[in-house]
């Protein structure tokens, strides 16, 4: 097994020299099944002649990724007490210099506890807390929309839902979804007020939106360290398993573009890459559906296309100014996911 799987190792230097150049690490939270991220962000540290110590958490022993890390951790779930107590153990004896999040579960307490990572010379690529709690929050991302003039799916309470139908304003179907939900768990399309007022009851913090027919995109949004917008990479869904994109292309959509950017920019996010959903609807308009700000799962294909986020990433980390060119991206690449394995070899009785 090529990581180890322990709650403490032992103390390592921080510093080390590859090529002339620091060698640091990077720590990935919540690594799951990120293995293309976390090869992807490999790649361009080798590329930059950098010495990386890529090291991951998870819950579990059995999360893939985990064994592709140089050094791995097993960690207390993100609303235990002691996470971010560990977290911050591991960057303090392990020369962390930057911790990548890769999942919702930890955005939060990550934002609210940034300046402990800083006083240990170590940047948390997390947007702050109250940017977190306008995405998180579906019907505050909503109200954010409306607000700046971007235009989004009408978003209702089931009990505004049930009445709007009464008085025969609202269209059929509808998507019943949790405010607080994420990769499209429990999504449900219902067609009328009997399957909403059953689903409702089914589905936890339920909200119901319009439906809307027409072409998704997913928006790569390069946010730099200074919080400017560098890039953007719109992503054709063409399909989706289990709320993660399998097969998508990109698209320069100067519209979709341009739109992505002015969003992000008002809403503050950043740095790092945030992920914008939205649709182009068959009447040619755009309506943004929701706002992640971490990698999205698809993120591997902008990064093949040429928008080069973690030699962007990394570069700016060690103190150099990346090139970043804003439609710098290779037009219509398809990405066409499939499954791979990772072996492990047991010890013991």
């Amino acid at each position: 097994m090529r990581a180890s799987t322990t709650k403490a190792n032992a103390r390592d230097g921080r510093v080390r020299r590859r090529g002339g150049k620091q060698d640091l690490a990077v720590l990935f939270t919540c690594i799951g099944r990120r293995v293309s991220l976390l090869e992807a962000f490999r790649e361009a540290a080798r590329r930059l002649r950098l010495g990386v110590r890529f090291c991951g958490t998870d819950v579990t022993a059995l999360a893939p990724a985990l064994h592709r890390c140089d050094k791995a951790f097993l960690v207390e779930p993100t609303t235990h007490p002691r996470y971010i107590a560990h977290l911050l153990s591991i960057v303090q004896d392990h020369g962390v210099r930057l911790v990548v999040p890769t999942t919702d579960l930890d955005l939060q307490v990550l934002a609210r506890h940034r300046p402990r990572f800083e006083r240990l010379g170590c940047r948390v690529l997390v947007s702050d807390h109250d940017v977190i709690s306008v995405c998180r929050d579906k019907r505050q991302t909503s109200r954010f929309l409306r607000r700046h003039g971007f235009d989004g799916p009408r978003t209702l309470s089931v009990r505004s839902a049930l009445a709007a139908d009464a008085r025969k304003q609202l269209p059929w179907p509808c998507l019943l979804k949790p405010w607080d939900g994420s990769a499209a768990m429990g999504h449900i399309v219902v067609h009328d007020r009997k399957e909403l007022r059953f689903f409702a009851g089914r589905v936890a913090n339920a909200i119901c939106q319009e439906w809307i027919d027409g072409t998704e995109y997913t928006c790569d949004v390069y946010v730099d360290f200074e919080r400017r917008v560098r890039c953007v990479v719109p992503r054709r869904r063409i399909e989706v398993r289990s709320g993660e994109v399998s097969k998508a292309q990109t698209a320069k959509e100067v519209r979709v573009m341009e739109l992505a950017a002015d969003l992000v920019g008002r809403l503050g996010a950043g740095p790092g890459v945030i992920t914008v959903q939205l649709f182009v609807t068959n009447k040619d308009a755009i309506k943004v559906i929701e706002v992640n700000p971490r990698f999205g799962g698809g993120a591997p294909l902008a990064i093949e296309a040429g928008a080069d986020f973690p030699k962007w990433i990394l570069q700016e980390l060690t103190g150099t100014r990346p090139r970043i060119a804003f439609d710098g991206f290779q037009d219509k690449l398809v990405m066409l996911r499939y499954d791979s394995e990772v072996w492990i070899v047991e010890s013991g009785p």
